[in-house]
């Protein structure tokens, strides 16, 4: 159960990757052939623009995929296993967004990549979640869900006066907690599905589960607009994660391992922040190594004349 658990999760992080990186290519493409200005013109209007363009397409349909797979292993596991396992699409980021983009990031880069991804690891495998409830109580949901709406808010007010790669890393937290909440919904729906379909098409959760998903979604747009994946990728990403851990603890009673476990954990939340600090850093952020057009010409230069 647990081998079929992890890999339906790693293959949502495949689909998630690809998602990810089409869309972002698609946004690049409608920047530059706008004139380098990104935002520009009615929201309404520049997505529908996005709907003719096959990459946008693709990866909309892959992240249908990847919440199908998604939803097959939230019925067979917890959700503080399967969301975090979803940090592997860091690596698979890189990997297709070198060839998409017929660049990769530098050394810097993937060194903070894996501190990221190493730091979650080791996190997760100190404070070892375990199974709760197979759906929550509403006042959990009322504790969990209002202060995930209330952080998504804050990060928003906080996104509004920035631009760039602080914007994008803002834009894809916010994201990042909209589909952690979105998963800890398709849970509860799926959990209600062991009583009949009935059960689960009468409860509100499969509508919210809708609801919620959209927001993220639109989110995870504005992110891909605002700046380098190599700056929303991994707010994305690990933010999902650990939201996914808390969302476990306070709505499905997923326990979560203390005592000494907690020096681990500390450790692991170092490499978190010493990841975070060197992917600020990195040459790559800078370069902007996923903004290079169809023929193969970088546009990230091109675009930073164009702001300046």
């Amino acid at each position: 159960m647990i081998t079929v658990t992890v890999l339906l999760a790693l293959l949502a992080a495949l689909s998630n990757a690809s998602a990810s990186v089409l869309q972002r290519r698609a946004a690049v493409q409608e920047r530059s052939e706008d004139g380098g200005a990104a935002g520009t013109g009615p929201a309404l209007r520049r997505f529908a623009r996005l709907l003719r363009r096959p990459y946008w397409l693709a990866g909309a349909a892959l992240l249908a995929v990847s919440g199908l797979l998604q939803a097959g292993a939230l019925a067979m596991g917890s959700l503080s296993l399967v969301q975090p396992l979803l940090a592997t699409e860091l690596l698979f980021t890189l990997l297709i967004g070198g060839v998409v983009f017929r660049s990769r990031p530098g050394l810097w880069t993937w060194l903070a990549f894996v501190a990221l991804a190493a730091g979650l690891a080791l996190f997760l495998l100190a404070a070892a979640p375990g199974a709760g409830r197979a759906t929550a109580p509403p006042r959990a949901w009322l504790l969990g869900g209002g202060g995930a709406l209330g952080l998504v808010v804050l990060l928003l007010a906080a996104a509004r006066p920035t631009k760039g790669a602080p914007r994008a890393a803002l834009f894809g937290l916010a994201s990042a907690v909209c589909f952690a909440v979105t998963a800890a919904l398709l849970k509860e729906a799926v959990g209600r599905l062991g009583h009949g379909p009935a059960e689960m098409f009468t409860h509100w959760s499969p509508y919210a589960t809708a609801g919620a998903g959209l927001v993220a979604f639109l989110l995870l747009q504005s992110a891909l607009d605002a700046g380098s994946l190599t700056a929303s990728q991994p707010a994305l990403t690990l933010g999902d994660a650990l939201t996914s851990v808390v969302l476990g603890w306070v709505l499905f009673a997923e326990a979560v391992h203390l005592g000494w476990r907690m020096l681990p954990e500390a450790l692991g939340v170092a490499l978190i922040g010493a990841g975070s600090i060197g992917l600020a850093r990195a040459p790559a952020v800078g370069r902007e190594w996923d903004t290079r057009s169809r023929d193969g010409k970088d546009t990230g230069r091109r675009l930073h004349r164009t702001h300046r």
